[in-house]
């Protein structure tokens, strides 16, 4: 057990990601948290979210969080273009680390011909991205400190009691289809490359992917054997640039020189599939589910789009601060409501795993291997849609 009679997080970010994690610590109180300090690019963003959530400190510089003795752990939560350096500069610093999703990815190089998502070969990211991941799993495994991955699939209830199924069936998973689509994210650099490694696959598509990923893992274990990637083919491009004006004017997404539709096909060693999908062309809402079909049952986990609940709204009186759904936007006409988000959607149960394994000093759940299984996955697909063939990842 921890030494110390609570742990001292630092978070670094001020957005949607922190939000997030933020809010499901509040749902949690298994281990004492002390909220030591918030940093963000913005004072008015950074100074709001400390008053939110009662952080003692609050500024702009990520030095702030690494020079604090007291900061037991980092919770990144910015645009992946830094996560690599923000870990390994506070894995150096003997700080444990919370990373958001993606691990990291290729944003661009010294000579580099702009916009790089269409200039740049995706093979060239793909080795790119290999050599920095490796880079990273050094200082990872020199670390006495943990990485923890911030993936909630993975601790979603649904993901979870699928696992727990297979656990205890054997159940050999045959096909496993997995989706987060929505109309556009509200980032202004999600159609930049150079800002987030790639478009709506790494941002949503990662989502289900790691679900399906961790799944076959789960599967291998339950069953004594070692399941591995044989082949990742991919399908992606740019649909709404064509769109004219008022047809777009519904959906958010504006992609520069990123995907905004991707579907991914990934063969395994023991042959079975899994299809993963990802669009920024979706309307009323986000749409999160993994369907898996077994040699003994069908599990289909919905993480949005639950039938808990639903409204019907004439209009939009007083309903400023109740929270309807993610990524709608009108509360008009009939809607299904989303209901204790941060736990239906795993965000509750990640943050508890994360606080408990610093605490008691024990493996997480969702560790480096998953979060560098998953990235190299998602380049590999960059790479399969650029070529037009299956690749090997």
């Amino acid at each position: 057990m921890n030494s110390k009679n609570e742990i001292c997080i630092g978070v670094a970010g001020a957005g949607r990601a922190a939000e997030l994690h933020l809010n499901a610590l509040q749902r949690y109180t298994g281990v004492p948290v002390c909220y030591k300090h918030i940093i963000a690019r913005r004072f008015e963003q950074v100074n709001a979210m400390k008053e939110r959530y009662g952080f003692q400190n609050a500024s702009l510089n990520f030095e702030d969080l690494i020079n604090d003795p007291e900061i037991d752990v980092i919770d990144i939560c910015t645009p992946p273009y830094v996560h690599e350096e923000m870990i390994i500069r506070a894995l150096k610093a003997g700080k444990h680390v919370i990373c958001e999703k993606p691990l990291s990815g290729y944003f661009g190089m010294a000579g580099d011909e702009e916009p790089i998502g269409l200039k740049v070969s995706k093979v060239k990211m793909y080795e790119e991205l290999l050599n920095a991941l490796d880079k990273l799993k050094a200082v990872v495994d020199e670390s006495d400190c943990m990485f923890m991955y911030a993936e909630n699939f993975v601790y979603a209830p649904s993901v979870n009691k699928a696992a727990e199924i297979i656990q205890q069936k054997k159940s050999k998973i045959l096909y496993a289809k997995g989706e987060e689509s929505l109309k556009g994210s509200s980032s202004p650099v999600a159609g930049e490359w150079s800002k987030t490694g790639g478009g709506t696959f790494i941002r949503t598509g990662a989502h289900p992917l790691t679900a399906v990923l961790w799944l076959k893992h789960i599967e291998g274990e339950a069953r004594g054997e070692k399941i591995t990637i044989k082949s990742v083919f991919a399908d992606m491009g740019q649909i709404t640039p064509g769109l004219s004006e008022y047809d777009h004017r519904h959906i958010a997404a504006r992609p520069n020189d990123v995907e905004d539709c991707a579907t991914v096909i990934i063969t395994f060693s023991d042959d079975s599939r899994a299809t993963v999908i990802a669009t920024d062309t979706l309307l009323g809402g986000s749409r999160n589910y993994v369907e898996l079909y077994c040699n003994d049952a069908v599990i289909n986990c919905k993480l949005t789009m639950s039938d808990m609940m639903e409204t019907y709204f004439l209009d939009e009186d007083r309903l400023e601060n109740v929270y309807i759904s993610e990524m709608l936007p009108s509360k008009l006409g009939w809607n299904k409501t989303f209901l204790e988000d941060e736990i239906i959607r795993g965000y509750t149960d990640e943050m508890r795993d994360f606080m408990e394994s610093i605490y008691f000093n024990r493996k997480p759940k969702s560790d480096f291997n998953l979060a560098y299984d998953t990235i190299k996955v998602i380049y590999a697909a960059y790479k399969s849609a650029e070529l037009g063939i299956a690749v090997t990842p």
